[in-house]
Order: C-alpha cells, then structure tokens, then sequence
C-alpha cells in the first residue's frame, strides 16, 4: 500500500490508538464515507452528528476536541440520554476535517455550553426518527413505544420489540435536521447530571494513549524551527541578516530549508535535528523596541489609547466623595506564558494528492485553514486530524507548530515531524496579555458600596502566527474580535449591588512594543480579580467588617450568594474583622512564620464562581505558599459533577501557580524567560490541598466550567497574603522578592 491510502485509510501511527476500545475510532460506514471527502459535512442531516451501527450501538460526531477537561465524556452522556441508550453503547471519533462537524473553536468554556444543546437535539432528533421506523416495524404508535438501551418495546411488552441496529444498522437516517424534535424532560435525566468516569483516563494512565509527540509516519524526517532565543515585539518579528550553513557541515544528513525569515533544520535523525537547530550560526536582527519588564507598566499608560466606557451607571464621582470609606489604588499583572510540560509538535505530509496533517489544536477547521494560507493550496486540500497534546487553556504554539511542520514537509517532499524545543515554547509563546489598573471603590458608614470606578489598560492580541509571519512575511495584525481586549464587566463588579459604576477601558494598540499576545486561560481575569476583589477586600477591613459578611451585605443575586455560601461552608470560614486575629489557629503575633485565609469572587463567561486561600508567609524569606484552595461553581446544570470537579481542582491549582510564580520577562530586545529556572510554575511539594465544591443547577442552561474559578482563586490568595502579613501586594505574582518589599513597607 502507498503512504498516500495508507493515511487515507487512517493508519497514521506505528503505535495503535485506543480510547475504551472504541472511541475516537473510526468505525461504521458513515465514517468511512465521510473521509473520503473535505468537510465539513453539512450540518443540517442527522447523519452528520449520528450514526446508528448493527450492533446496535452509535457514534456521535463531535465538533469539540478533548483537552483534558472531560468534554467528550459529557457530550457523550449528553447523546446516550436523548437516544436512551447506556454509555458502553455509544462513542465518538477523533476529530478530522473530513469527518466530524465543524462546531468552531474549543476555546472560552464551550464545549457544554455551545455543543451541548446541538449535540442534545441532534440525538433527540435521531431518536425521534428511529421512533418513525420502529412505529412502522412494529404497528404501534409512536407514542405507545419506550426504550431501554436502544431496544425499542410496545408499552411493556418485550415480546414486540425492536433494536435500534436493526432498524437502521450502518445505514444513513437521510433527514434534515430541523432542531424541533422533543427532548427528554430533566426530571428523567439519568445519565445527564451522574458522575461518570471519564473515558479518556484508562488510557491515559496506563500509558496507552497516543499523543501527538508520539505520532510517527513512514520515511519521515525531523524537523526543528530556528530562531533567536526569545521573540522581541510582535511587530518586528525576526529577521534574519545571514546564514551560515558551514556551521553544520559536521552533521551528515542534515538540511538548511529558509522561507524569507522561516528558517528550520530537517533531518533523518531527531538528535542531529536538534543539534543542528543549537549549532546553526544565524545573525539576527532584533530591535531594541521593547519597554523591558520593568518598563512595561509606564509605557502601557503613557501610550495613545482608544478608551471606552464598557458599563456605566449612576454618578461615581459624587458617590465618592460622599463615601464614609474610600479606597483608591492602582494594580499589575504581567505576561504569562501557556507553558505545555510537552512543548507542541505535529506531524505533516504534503504530496501531490494533498495534505495530511496530524496535530493538537483547539480547531481543526481553523489549523486547516492556517495551513492552507501557507502552503499557498485550497484549504479542502489539507485534511487536518487531531490528537492531543499536553494542556494548552488558550492559544499556545500549536498553529505555530503546524504550519511549521506543513511548510518544511512541502518543501522537503516528505513526511516531517515538528517538535518544539522547551526554548521554542517558552520564548515564541502567544502570551497571556499583561494588565494595568486603577480602581476606585467606596462604601457608606454602613458598609454599603456605594462607588466603583475601575479603568484597565490592556494592548490588543495577534492571530498571525510566527511560522507565517516569518515565512510569508504577513504584517502583524490584531485580533479581529475587540472584545477579548476589554474590561470584563461581570467579573468587575456584576455580582455586587453597586448603584454607581463605570468600567473605563483603555485599549492599547499593541502591535509596536509589546510582545506577542492571545488567549490564555480566564484571559485578563485573574488580573481583573486580583484588582477588584482586593481593592473591595480592603474596603471591608476599612470598615471593621468581616470580608465574607461584607460581600454577603452587598450582593442580592442568589447564584452569585449560592457560590459564596457553598465555599464559606466548605472551608468554615470563621468571621473576623482584623487581618490575622482570631480567624486562624496560628494568629499573626508577630512570628517569622504566620499563616492567612482570604476569600474572592470571580468568572470569566458566564458561571459564578467563588474561593477561599490559606497561605502561610515567611516573613524573612519572602516564600508564600498555598496551603489549601476551596473552589465553588455554579455552572447551570453540570452534565458530569465528576469532571467539573476535577477542572475545578485544575483551576485552583493554575490559579496558585499564576499569582505566586509566574512572570514572563524580558528585555529591550526579546524575552528572558526560557526555561522553568526563568520561569517558574509550582512544584508538586507546594501544590495545595483542593476542595472542588459544584453548585448543581438541574433547572439551569449549562454554562462555562472550564475557567471560571481561576480569577476568584487568584483573589483569594492575594486577600489571604494581607490576612496573614497586614500587607497587600498590589502586583503579581507575589514573589519572594516583592514580599519581602511589602512588608518592609509596611
């Protein structure tokens, strides 16, 4: 067999692949007729979303790709529900370009949200049909049928009877899908709201699964990208003033390929790929156009903004100057980096017939049509199949890596592996977006909020990739969607009854400057809340009031109380109205060693969010380690507790390791920060104890999970530093450094 039908026929791998034995396998006839062809297939059939096999199982096709939270297990029961079939009767396929539906991006929380009700009425819709064929199978109305995993029974009579495999078994519905099918009540949910395991761990942990690092093609090449060590800013890229490749003639087999400022190394061998990459000697030209860390945040307010009020009401300025406690202070959150422990990798091969593409993103349609752009062919041409990475929470270097491995594959005339070095990850990164704020909040004698004012800059985020900045020379741009560089007006004051307001945005234009920067998990709102909750928290200590009390006085909506509630009990929180006294075991006293709890509020989308931090403090060392997170979600009707626990868990975690450790650096002329000795993330030794408590909503839509416990987490840490030390650390994270500055201040 040719390479060609080989990857056609979707035995890319040299190592099998299994996920419960049967999902992401492409199984059944539907699959296989759809890869025969680009996608994506059209949206408005059954079959594009359901198949029905002989042995009276079913595939769903999911446009979401599994990231590590759980989704395709969820969206799965979703499906097994609707259908009322058990979950060892269902599965799903890997996500490819000629398969499976193309349902946009997993990105901002949307696999359950967005997916979900498509992915409910396209069974129900199915369930529906197969009720039509049974009806006529069996001579009964549709009405006086039920069924019971997938068989299909007149009342209960077992003896008239039908399975769902013999009324359609591999062969299509072929009927629109028209949305209006009924669905099944939530008071008969039984699969929908269980704890169910997720299908992707069994694998995982038995070191069965296959990654995209371990994909391997036949007569491939390695390659490895070769650039300055660490990008400069975004609009400056990365030219390149001289080449010599002399520098590797000791290196058998190794070739130089260059696209305008795209420079790469291939090689039949993955160590002389790497040493290559190392030993290369390149001039480069990068421009000292960068304000450096320390400069970052002046240059930032000093810049020529576009400003917009994102949420007004009342009058702010009178209500302040009326406010019985006032509380006006300005806050920091810098770059930080997606930092995948795998730094990113694919696999590419392009040939005469088209392009096979094997990857991790977070959009296969999107990559599709990166890659295209490239390789200057029709994006129907390159089929795109995904297989996981290591976790990425936003737009980390995958695109980059595609496009790279595509590029060098077109031009070498084989298959080419692309794998990222940990320099490569850490310096080209499509950084988390730094923030500045100034917030202004007052309360009246009673402690009632009365004014918030809250005026953020933030500079604009990129979506031209470094691989097709370099190659094509393709201008740096901004992100068409404006709206991921505003303030975030639910996590900046929504969840408080607050009867003067205004959000001021200050939008900076951020392609000359600053570095590269995009999506990053909660993106801006651990900033947002490390700000706001803060500034409200010292506002309750103005006010001798317990903070929980203080934010109980000042919120009416009872999701938002429901979350505050459920993680005060969890954590049993004790009141008090003075940093350090009487909360905790060990009060502050005065000693090296002293410990805190702080409480916070935060999301990013949709879901309510709440959480609680202990920290302990040593006050010589500057050292602030979490000792345990409490984290609280409503996020509507929760299809797996089981999963949104564990992304609960997840989220505090990041959350600790984001406001204590994390900080990408640089200079004038590029980024500092390469490796985890530059840029730190939490050792497993100071990871805290987690409690994940899911506030369930049965009669709610389902919304984000996800995400939207980061910026509360994030909060609570910082208002616990104050607890424990009486010291607020207004920039982040709070290093040892910048504690020990703080409380010499103080």
């Amino acid at each position: 067999m040719i390479r060609r039908e080989f990857l056609k026929a979707g035995g890319a791998l040299v190592v099998g692949f299994s996920l419960r034995d049967v999902a992401f396998a492409q199984n059944g006839t539907s699959s296989a007729m759809r890869a025969a062809v680009p996608g994506p297939p059209d949206a408005k059939l059954i079959d594009t979303w359901i198949a029905i096999h002989a042995d009276n199982t079913a595939t769903a096709y999911i446009g979401y790709v599994e990231l590590g939270q759980g989704a395709s297990t969820a969206l799965l029961q979703i499906a097994a529900e609707e259908l009322d079939l058990d979950m060892n009767q269902i599965s799903s396929v890997r996500n490819d370009t000629h398969v499976t539906p193309n349902q946009g991006a997993t990105v901002a929380s949307a696999a359950i949200e967005r997916g979900g009700p498509t992915i409910r009425a396209a069974a129900a819709e199915a369930r529906h049909a197969l009720l039509t064929l049974a009806s006529q199978r069996l001579g009964a109305p549709v009405d006086r049928l039920v069924v019971s995993r997938g068989v299909v029974s007149v009342g209960s009579d077992a003896g008239q009877s039908v399975r769902y495999g013999d009324l359609l078994g591999d062969k299509p519905f072929s009927v629109p899908f028209t949305g209006n099918a009924p669905q099944k009540p939530v008071a008969q949910y039984k699969i929908v709201g269980a704890r169910q395991p997720r299908l992707d761990l069994p694998d995982k942990v038995s070191a069965k699964y296959v990654y995209v690092q371990q994909v391997r093609l036949p007569g491939m090449l390695h390659g490895r990208v070769v650039r300055p060590q660490g990008q400069g800013a975004y609009a400056d890229g990365a030219r390149i003033v001289s080449v010599d490749a002399a520098s590797i003639a000791g290196i058998p087999g190794v070739r130089v390929v260059r696209k305008r400022d795209f420079l790469a190394v291939v090689s039949p061998n993955e160590w002389d790929a790497v040493r290559a990459a190392k030993q290369l000697k390149v001039a480069w030209d990068m421009p000292a156009s960068l304000a450096g860390t320390e400069g970052l945040f002046d240059q930032m307010r000093s810049a020529k903004t576009i400003d917009s009020v994102i949420s007004e009401k009342g009058d702010v300025t009178a209500a302040l100057g009326r406010a019985a406690h006032r509380v006006q202070t300005t806050y920091r959150g810098p770059y930080q980096g997606h930092m995948p422990f795998g730094p990113n990798c694919a696999v590419a091969d392009v040939t005469s017939d088209g392009t096979t593409l094997m990857c991790s993103t977070q959009s296969v349609y999107g990559t599709r049509d990166k890659v295209a752009k490239v390789l200057g062919v029709p994006a129907a041409s390159v089929r795109v199949q995904y297989y996981e990475g290591a976790g990425t929470f936003g737009r980390s270097c995958y695109d980059d890596a595609a496009q790279a491995a595509a590029m060098l594959s077109q031009e070498i005339g084989k298959p080419v592996r692309v794998q990222f070095s940990r320099t490569d990850e850490h310096g080209w990164d499509n950084f988390g977006p730094a923030h500045l704020a100034d917030v202004k909040v007052g309360a009246d004698a009673n402690g009632k909020i009365i004014a918030y004012e809250y005026d953020g800059w933030q500079h604009v985020w990129s979506t031209i990739e470094t691989a097709e900045q370099l190659a094509l020379g393709t201008p740096a741009n901004e992100s068409p969607d404006g709206t991921s560089r505003n303030l975030n007006k639910i996590t900046l004051g929504s969840m408080y009854d607050i009867a003067n307001l205004r959000l001021n945005n200050h939008r900076v234009p951020g392609i000359k400057g600053y570095l590269k920067a995009s999506n990053l998990r909660s993106p801006l709102d651990v900033s947002f809340a490390f700000a706001s909750e803060q500034a409200l928290d010292e506002l309750a200590h103005m006010a001798t009031i317990d903070p929980l009390e203080f934010r109980r006085r000042n919120m009416s909506d009872q999701r938002w109380l429901a979350v505050l509630d459920a993680v005060a009990k969890a954590a049993n929180w004790t009141p008090s109205t003075r940093p350090g006294q009487s909360r905790r075991a060990s009060p502050r006293a005065g000693g090296r060693v002293v410990t805190g709890r702080g409480i916070g509020l935060g999301t990013h989308m949709s879901s309510y969010g709440a959480a609680i931090a202990d920290v302990r403090v040593d006050r010589d060392t500057g050292l602030v380690v979490c000792t345990h997170l409490y984290g609280a979600l409503d996020a509507g009707l929760v299809v797996n507790p089981a999963a949104v626990e564990n992304q609960i868990s997840g989220q505090l975690v990041q959350a600790a390791s984001r406001t204590l450790k994390e900080e990408v650096t640089f200079s004038n002329t590029n980024v500092t920060s390469l490796d985890w000795n530059s840029y730190p993330i939490l050792r497993f030794g100071e990871t805290p104890a987690v409690t994940s408590i899911v506030v369930q909503r049965m009669d709610q839509k389902s919304t984000g999970a996800g995400e939207e416990v980061v910026a509360a987490a994030s909060a609570a840490i910082a208002n616990a530093f104050f607890d424990a030390t009486g010291a607020r650390l207004r920039e982040y994270p709070l290093t040892p450094a910048r504690v020990r500055a703080a409380l010499a201040k103080a």
